[in-house]
């Protein structure tokens, strides 16, 4: 008998592992802070500047790093997160409340990025061209697609694909 349950830790210890280090952090205790940008913050996968570019920014904490890692762009985070081969546990990931944040100057008022509204297609740019406004709010969220265009999806309705970053900085005109 001792075998048996030896045998059955030995197979439950990866599976708890997993479950451990799942990217859900709805409610977690060691869910982290999101971190307010500086003039010096830059973005984790390009090296901009985040505070010198206009619309959303986002910022994901992985499990056992201190320090966030940055985006310049609310794409940029979806292309992080939803990437079949992203496996490093996420422990909060954090976008701007657009409703609240200045879009031009966006500091401060950051949301849980999974309880957020998104809209893709609006006319409104982010440092990298089009990109996914991001709302606490669904009636913020369609208030913003009819004034700027768009439509509004809800964190579990983006798609890989949807998340693409080709050609973002042809539309950069300060490069």
């Amino acid at each position: 008998m001792k075998r048996r349950h030896l045998l059955l830790a030995a197979c439950a210890a990866p599976a708890a592992t997993l479950l451990a280090c799942s990217p859900d952090t709805g409610g977690s205790a060691a869910a982290a802070a999101p971190v307010e940008i500086d003039p010096a913050t830059t973005c984790d996968l390009d090296g901009m500047l985040l505070a010198d570019y206009p619309g959303p920014k986002a910022q994901i904490h992985y499990a056992g790093v201190a320090a966030p890692v940055f985006f310049c762009d609310t794409t940029e985070l979806f292309a992080q997160l939803l990437r079949p081969e992203q496996v490093r546990p996420v422990r909060a990931a954090y976008v701007q409340d657009m409703a609240k944040a200045d879009w031009n100057k966006p500091m401060g008022h950051w949301i849980e990025a999974r309880s957020g509204f998104y809209v893709a297609g609006s006319k409104r740019h982010g440092s990298m061209g089009p990109t996914f406004a991001s709302f606490a709010t669904r009636e913020a969220a369609d208030g913003f697609a009819k004034a700027f265009g768009g439509r509004v999806y809800a964190f579990a309705e983006v798609t890989p694909e949807m998340a693409d970053l080709r050609g973002g900085a042809q539309h950069d005109q300060r490069m």
